[in-house]
């Protein structure tokens, strides 16, 4: 059994970290240091939101400068614990450094659905939305500029969990798992960080109609059988290999399954494209369309494909003529 020395904690605003860290923390008898909760805490003595705060930081560096610090010296000291942050990674080296995301508008159910603060508050989910996304972009913009890094960057992490539709237990099992080396040791041991993405927000590259005959073979599970190996823009998660794996998990409800990154935005794939160019050539709207409706799901149609103009669906006029 591998057991690293702390967990940090990064992610999207509503995707769960507070509650895992904090269950996780209780679990392994660690202590948890939240950021989150400092920042909040300094926002409300300065009469401010999260949002004012996170703008005002971009101009004023002591704002981050007393945090970084505090990072710095809990990272040196050694200690083990779980750190709830998003820049802990940057500053912890012997760490499990977890990045949690969801589904922008779970995500803004959420926030709107827990007691809100002075510094944290929205009037509806449209204005949660669009506050969290100015929010997370405020920040993101702000740590390249001051430390050259990008959090939205997978390969900073060493596990990604997709938390839309799994329950804070659910992940918080995953979680432990992989700190204790019992799940996804392969993955993690190759350099690669791990994907535990919820399948039916995995975009397709392939027909289904190649899949079909092989359904009965597959059966879904969460962690079981070989990962699946996935691109990512950037923006969406696609599938360059394992789509019969896929396809089981979303039809048995599974609500996270593992995977490992093999390409990320300008990365190459294979044949030299990258990512972002092999995700716009192949996850084209008509293959879409038939994924979603062989599997019962809704998949929003990226950029490239509303941009397409002209382009059939199946099932419309036209299609296979």
């Amino acid at each position: 059994m591998t057991v690293r020395q702390s967990i940090v904690f990064n992610g999207d605003l509503g995707s769960g970290k507070s509650t895992v860290s904090v269950e996780i923390a209780k679990r392994l008898g660690l202590r948890r240091v939240s950021v989150g909760d400092l920042y909040r805490q300094m926002a409300q003595e300065r009469q401010m939101t999260a949002l004012q705060l996170n703008l005002h930081a971009e101009l004023d560096q002591a704002v981050d400068g007393y945090v970084d610090q505090l990072q710095r010296d809990i990272a040196a000291s050694g200690e083990s614990l779980v750190m709830d942050s998003r820049l802990a990674w940057h500053f912890f080296t012997d760490a499990l450094k977890v990045h949690m995301i969801t589904e922008p508008t779970e995500a803004a159910r959420r926030v709107l659905a827990r007691p809100s603060g002075p510094a944290e508050s929205y009037t509806s989910l449209e204005e949660a939305r669009a506050k969290l996304r100015e929010r997370s972009e405020s920040e993101r913009n702000r740590f390249i500029v001051r430390y050259g890094v990008d959090k939205a960057r997978l390969r900073n992490y060493d596990l990604i969990c997709d938390t839309t539709r799994a329950t804070p237990q659910q992940v918080i099992e995953h979680v432990v798992d992989v700190y204790e080396g019992r799940l996804g040791a392969d993955v993690l041991r190759a350099g690669q960080p791990l994907l535990l993405l919820d399948p039916t927000r995995v975009y397709p590259t392939e027909d289904v109609a190649t899949l079909r005959g092989s359904w009965d073979q597959e059966h879904g599970g969460d962690e079981a059988g070989e990962p699946l190996s996935i691109g990512y823009t950037g923006e969406y998660f696609f599938v360059v290999d394992g789509h019969r794996r896929l396809s089981a998990a979303v039809r048995g409800g599974v609500p996270m399954i593992a995977a490992r990154l093999v390409a990320e935005v300008d990365e190459p794939v294979v044949g030299g494209m990258s990512a972002v160019d092999l995700f716009a050539a192949q996850a084209r709207p008509g293959l879409i369309h038939d994924w979603e409706d062989a599997h019962g799901i809704a998949l929003p149609l990226p950029e490239h494909a509303l941009l397409g103009g002209g382009t059939v669906l199946a099932g419309e006029p036209g299609a296979g003529a």
